[in-house]
């Protein structure tokens, strides 16, 4: 019999899939690696897992004990699945800014979700990665995860995305292009994608409103850079130690309006009900055009699913308060 002994073990060996009308103006072959097939519907499933079982070996994380987070969503929900087969308490901390469906999400699967306000500085007590940090010296038997810090991030990249996107494409990968959040998937595939072959590109997809590609262009850090923007999941006000810039061989910034319109045009072109940043991501890739000839082998990674943005990018009321549509 085949079967997995827990959801933990569904983790991971997602599929590559062809896109075929939004990318048709490109010459190279573009290969979506589709991270929504994990149990959690988000690429973080498998840093979660890495990050807990890493704090388990090396005594952070103790039994019974609390994982604390400030997170979008995702690394959330990934964190809560590990924590519900384990036995851990969650308390999530989470923006204003992120879809409804996500806090919901993660208080259905048990956890506690605090909601702070987007529009503040990192290092107002406000601030989610403040109220977080906060959080974990008051309360006893609590880990934070700190996720944008946090190496096990990069790592579980490193062992389980990267070599899985050099099997599939039989080392014929080219480019890898994805959305820049945390920084722990693109430093850990492309760390191991370009350990394979160094003539592989790495492309970041940023967001107005973010610190890295001015960063990762000029080595400066620029707080006029910095603006609340609508994008979820990419982009950061911080620089986290898990972007490796040294990996990255360049950035593209796409806008909200268009990181948006192209998250329909997925799921209305392509079949893809895809969250917000793979709309980025897509724009993103056809705003790189140049960078790519007919014998390239381009894989673009998607985060998570589209049920989180129902609310959002899919409620053509919203997208028309927003100005994203007439």
């Amino acid at each position: 019999m085949d079967y997995a002994e827990n959801i933990l073990g569904t983790i991971g060996n997602t599929p590559l899939v062809k896109l075929n009308k939004l990318t048709a103006e490109l010459p190279c072959l573009v290969l979506a690696k589709y991270e929504t097939f994990n149990p959690g519907n988000s690429v973080k499933d498998r840093m979660a897992l890495t990050m807990i079982e890493d704090a388990e070996a090396d005594g952070r994380l103790q039994p019974g004990g609390t994982i604390i987070e400030g997170t979008s969503g995702n690394t959330g929900m990934g964190l809560a699945l590990a924590a519900i087969v384990k036995g851990y308490k969650c308390i999530f901390v989470i923006n204003d800014k992120q879809s409804k469906e996500k806090m919901d999400v993660l208080r259905a699967m048990g956890a506690e979700v605090v909601v702070c306000p987007t529009a503040v500085a990192p290092d107002d007590p406000q601030s989610y990665y403040s109220v977080a940090k906060r959080l974990a010296k008051e309360i006893p038997n609590s880990w934070y995860v700190n996720q944008y810090d946090n190496p096990s991030n990069t790592k579980a990249h490193y062992e389980s995305t990267g070599p899985e996107i050099w099997k599939q494409t039989d080392g014929k990968v080219t480019h890898f292009v994805v959305g820049v959040g945390t920084g722990g998937t693109i430093s850990g595939v492309g760390r191991y994608l370009k350990e394979r072959n160094p003539n592989i590109k790495v492309w970041g997809i940023d967001t107005y409103g973010s610190v890295f590609k001015k960063y990762h262009e000029t080595g400066i850090f620029d707080e006029k850079e910095i603006y609340p923007y609508v994008t979820e999941g990419i982009g950061e006000d911080i620089l986290p130690k898990n972007v490796d810039f040294s990996i990255i061989d360049g950035f593209t910034k796409v806008t909200d309006k268009n990181a948006a319109i192209y998250t329909q045009l997925l799921a209305k072109e392509e079949g893809m009900f895809l969250g917000n940043s793979a709309g980025a991501a897509v724009k993103g890739l056809l705003q790189l055009k140049e960078h790519f000839t007919k014998d390239d082998v381009v894989v673009v990674l998607f985060h998570d699913h589209g049920s989180r943005y129902v609310g959002k990018m899919f409620n053509n009321d919203w997208m028309r308060k927003m100005g994203y549509l007439d």
